[in-house]
């Protein structure tokens, strides 16, 4: 997936706000796979992280029913049934010889795959964890040491240097901790587990692929628990669509070749919506009367429109007079900070769709661009614990709103349930799920019994 996240969010299935350890983002023959890769995985990220989050909450009968017939095929048919495929789709013998070193599904990452988080993290700290001031010293020497590679890949991508080396950054702390697990084991893990079998078959398949195209070999082809390779954590898939060959070697290197794996990055932005004329936002104050039912991505009005509302810069300047939209964005609720997310915001989202990404994403690139830190953020907000999101939309259910099945996880339809309850209750409608949303929700429950 693309990925870097969680110091950087290694090893959970997804990037979301929920905090672990993780990265994460088929394919016929090579000429087959690039016109269907084309046309469909531009948002594979997306789809991976969708998924994800989907079958986490399986229950463990679910998958013993859906993969009892599966279990019953030991992993050696399982290889060779793969290897019987890959030869189909013109994958070369000596390439495939990589899967006899494939060992029994590893633990690891079975258990990084089923690991869930004790608490929701908090978008306070989910910065802090990211945005620091070494981070930032670091990454503005880096921007000067590498000014004219980056130069030459904006000249050819319009992506602006100070972001992408943000995604750097963020996806694998400037190349540094791009995760330990041999690709080709970890995705063989993972297809062979049930769930998600089919997608990470095809991503294996892909991987092999690329191990035949020659641009890694078996050995150096590393990366997280969830297959997610190289600098930037890119998915098999994504690496198929969007690598590029930088240095001109012949070979597309995101492990180690920094024209590749900017020329790499800067392609996949340009492919998902990026404008280099454009920020990707910026913080705001929102005046005291402000309708938080506004806030969030689906409402997308002009700053025009946001201005005559009272928005504001936070220096107290009037939002620019120039013809852009944008979406407010609370990551943690109305008391917490607010932004103003313009079109690169969204391309953002493209590249790992969680909001506490996609803002610290663009704030790190204003840092490394000289701005401050962010204004409003909270300093003594409770983290919710999974239990508590479930409890929360347990009682948000007994209260007749419909989060959803309770699995304490804060989605959208949590979210909308959240809202409706706030509006009833002539709340500020943030949508947003805290302790003392949490402790209302407990205290009007027991003065109904």
């Amino acid at each position: 997936m693309i990925s870097i996240i969680l110091p950087f969010l290694y090893d959970y299935g997804m990037r979301n706000e929920f905090h672990t350890s993780f990265y994460p983002h088929g394919l016929a023959s090579a000429m087959s796979t690039s016109s269907y890769l084309q046309n469909s995985l531009r948002s594979s990220l997306l789809t991976f992280v969708l998924m994800i989050a989907i079958q986490l909450v399986w229950s463990n009968e679910s998958f013993a029913q859906t993969g009892k017939s599966e279990r019953e095929q030991s992993f050696e048919q399982w290889v060779e049934e793969l290897r019987e495929e890959a030869l189909s789709l013109g994958i070369r013998e000596e390439t495939l010889a990589a899967l006899d070193a494939l060992e029994a599904p590893l633990e690891q990452v079975l258990k990084y795959d089923n690991s869930q988080p004790e608490f929701v993290q908090t978008f306070t700290r989910y910065v802090g964890l990211r945005v620091t001031e070494q981070q930032v010293r670091k990454g503005q020497a880096l921007l000067h040491e590498h000014a004219e590679l980056l130069a030459e890949v904006r000249a050819k991508y319009n992506v602006q240097p100070h972001y992408l080396a943000a995604f750097w950054a963020i996806e694998s702390n400037f190349g540094s901790a791009t995760g330990g697990f041999s690709v080709l084991q970890a995705l063989a893990t993972l297809a062979y587990d049930p769930r998600r079998a089919d997608f990470f078959r095809q991503q294996l398949l892909t991987a092999l692929q690329i191990l035949d195209a020659g641009h890694i070999s078996p050995e150096r082809m590393t990366g997280s628990w969830a297959g997610a390779m190289g600098q930037l954590q890119f998915m098999p898939s994504v690496f198929f669509s969007y690598g590029v060959d930088g240095d001109g070697d012949g070979r597309i290197d995101i492990w180690n070749s920094l024209p590749d794996i900017f020329h790499s990055a800067a392609n996949f932005l340009s492919h998902s919506g990026w404008k280099g004329d454009e920020r990707w936002g910026r913080e705001v104050v929102l005046p005291e009367n402000f309708d938080f039912s506004l806030t969030g991505l689906s409402e997308r009005r002009s700053l025009g429109e946001w201005s005559a509302m009272g928005i504001k810069q936070v220096s107290g300047a009037p939002l620019p007079n120039v013809g852009m939209q944008g979406s407010i964005i609370i990551p943690a609720g109305a008391d917490g900070p607010a932004f103003i997310a313009y079109n690169n915001y969204r391309a953002t989202l493209a590249y790992n769709p969680s909001a506490f990404y996609a803002l610290t994403v663009g704030h790190l690139a204003d840092r490394f661009s000289g701005s401050g830190p962010i204004q409003r953020l909270l300093v003594d907000e409770q983290p919710m614990s999974v239990a508590d999101v479930k409890q929360l939309q347990e009682l948000l259910t007994l209260a007749g709103f419909d989060p959803g099945e309770p699995d304490g996880r804060v989605g959208s339809r949590t979210r909308a349930a959240i809202r409706a309850y706030q509006e009833g209750a002539n709340l500020r409608m943030d949508g947003y799920a805290s302790k003392p949303l949490l402790e209302q929700l407990i205290s009007e429950s027991a003065d109904s019994i």
